[in-house]
């Protein structure tokens, strides 16, 4: 995949802007929203509330009946199955129950908060003298990734020792 540089993303020149016009309330909503540190605190907001309501909610407990439609109609883990357990023990920092609930998506979450700093810093730090090396997913690299949690699916639903072990 080709990698895309910030200055071939910037607008080219044209007219000059029309004088802002319209509801000043619309005006500030516009420049918080254009600001360049608004989306990447979106997400960070975002990731940190989802974060919270998982630990609060501990869906650790076991109570109540699954309610993955997937495993519901076969009675099988599907590829997401372990997920929400797997943030919760990665957020209350348990990576050995989180890895035994869902591997792939501990193996895949420090390349996940790479691409964001990667992505979030340039945007949050104007001036820095420093910049993160960027993570970019090949097609290769991606198609390998979704290969291997393929064969975990498949895996994690083989009844027998040792992939018992990953069923949830």
């Amino acid at each position: 995949m080709c990698a895309v540089d910030e200055a071939t993303l910037a607008p080219e020149p044209g007219p000059a802007p029309e004088p802002k016009r319209g509801n000043p309330v619309q005006r500030w909503i516009a420049g918080v929203v254009g600001h360049p540190a608004f989306a990447p605190l979106a997400i960070l907001g975002c990731v940190s509330a989802a974060a919270a309501g998982i630990v609060v909610t501990d869906p650790t407990d076991n109570t109540g009946p699954s309610t993955c439609l997937f495993k519901v109609a076969t009675g099988f883990d599907c590829p997401g199955c372990g997920g929400t357990r797997a943030f919760y023990y990665l957020a209350t920092l348990n990576l050995p129950e989180a890895a035994r609930h869902h591997l792939m998506a501990v193996f895949a979450a420090p390349f996940i908060v790479w691409m964001y700093l990667a992505w979030a810093l340039p945007r949050l730090v104007a001036r820095r003298t420093w910049r993160l090396p960027t993570f970019h997913l090949t097609p290769n690299a991606l198609t390998g990734f979704l290969i291997v949690w393929g064969v975990f699916f498949i895996a994690r639903n083989l009844p027998w020792e040792p992939f018992s072990f990953f069923y949830v």
